[in-house]
């Protein structure tokens, strides 16, 4: 059966060039780029959002990362409590924390 189907056979690949290390060029250039542009950031502002955290204490004033203001009642290991107006006070995790406000300007509203 065999003599109805011609064999077919692959050409042998033309030889490139030996070496030529500009793969490896790009491929560092693309980790730099990227541990520039993405890592070194992220890094700095997970360090920045850690800092505020550690350093929450009674009567701060604070915006959460859903966009409520209020003043730092209470701080617990993994809660805050946050007073949002006369005798409203509701309870963060302390990760929900964005923003720490200057003091006094929840006075001004």
């Amino acid at each position: 059966m065999s003599f109805l189907i011609p064999a077919a056979y692959a050409q042998e690949a033309a030889a490139g060039p030996a070496g030529s290390g500009f793969e490896w060029l790009f491929l560092v250039g693309f980790l730099v780029i990227f541990y520039l542009m993405i890592w070194r950031p992220q890094a700095k502002r997970a360090k920045e959002h850690k800092n505020l955290i550690g350093g929450l204490q009674k009567g701060d004033e604070v915006v959460t990362s859903g966009g409520i203001a209020g003043k730092v009642t209470k701080v617990s290991d993994d809660f805050v409590v946050i007073e949002v107006s006369d005798s409203v006070e509701l309870k963060f995790q302390k990760a929900a924390i964005a923003a720490t406000l200057p003091k006094g300007t929840l006075k001004a509203i």
